[in-house]
């Protein structure tokens, strides 16, 4: 059997693998952001990213590109993701900027199809396409890929509020329901990535049950506190890791 064959079982998994990442991870409720702290979002930037990981005994690598794009008072951010011969994922998250940061109004999450989540704020409802009933939008609520935006305008504003063992926890909506994501700071780290050295602030994210993943992120001041490296990995040895290798204006 051709490794193309060996991998066309594994697209799935891979492509839902890969970013946005960090959801289909269910906790517990917790303590939300509230609305009044201070954020300073990203400026618009495109990064490029080196993706690299492994399903059992097979490597894998793709590309990756985020793009977003801001106005200060609307927001459109893409992050794409290439998988050699077997396709890729997009999603897309647009919205506008408050004092509190950013309020998704759309998401969608494109693998074989489109799915899509619609935050209404005039009824205080979430609806999403895959069959979820519509529910209440909670305070501060993101989607699986504004939350990466919205964690760096946090961390922007006020670096010093974030000292190591500082809880970051959000409401986040994926494509199948609402989800809380928590991260905790773990503190300063200088990385070496394809695109060069950066200096970061890492946060992390420990997997609740057996077959989740952890999860690191490394948020970079030279790129407006956008992700410069976000990494999922198992006990199995199972892994991905996604590295910056070039950003520019859009």
């Amino acid at each position: 059997m051709t490794t193309r064959n060996l991998l066309l079982p594994l697209r799935r998994r891979l492509l839902l693998g890969l970013p946005g990442l960090l959801l289909g991870l269910p906790l517990a409720a917790a303590e939300l952001p509230t609305g009044t702290a201070s954020v300073a979002v990203p400026g618009s930037l495109r990064i490029r990213y080196a993706i690299r990981g492994r399903i059992g005994i097979l490597p894998y690598s793709a590309n990756g590109l985020l793009q977003w794009v801001q106005d200060g008072q609307t927001y459109d951010s893409r992050m794409e993701v290439h998988l050699f011969l077997l396709g890729s994922r997009v999603q897309i998250s647009r919205g506008r900027i408050t004092p509190a940061g950013l309020q998704p109004l759309y998401f969608n999450d494109r693998v074989h199809n489109d799915r899509t989540v619609e935050f209404d704020y005039a009824k205080a409802m979430i609806r999403f396409s895959e069959g979820t009933p519509p529910t209440p939008l909670p305070p501060g609520a993101q989607d699986a890929l504004s939350v990466f935006m919205q964690l760096g305008s946090l961390v922007a504003a006020a670096p010093q509020r974030y000292p190591a063992g500082t809880e970051l926890i959000w409401p986040v909506m994926s494509i199948y329901g609402p989800d809380t994501l928590r991260f905790v700071v773990a503190g300063e780290e200088k990385l070496h990535l394809p695109g060069g050295e950066q200096t970061t602030l890492k946060l992390t994210r420990a997997a609740t049950k057996p077959d989740e993943p952890n999860a690191e992120l490394w948020l970079a001041p030279a790129l407006g506190w956008l992700p410069a490296r976000i990494r999922l990995y198992q006990d199995n040895g199972d892994f991905v890791d996604q590295l910056w290798r070039a950003s520019e204006a859009p």
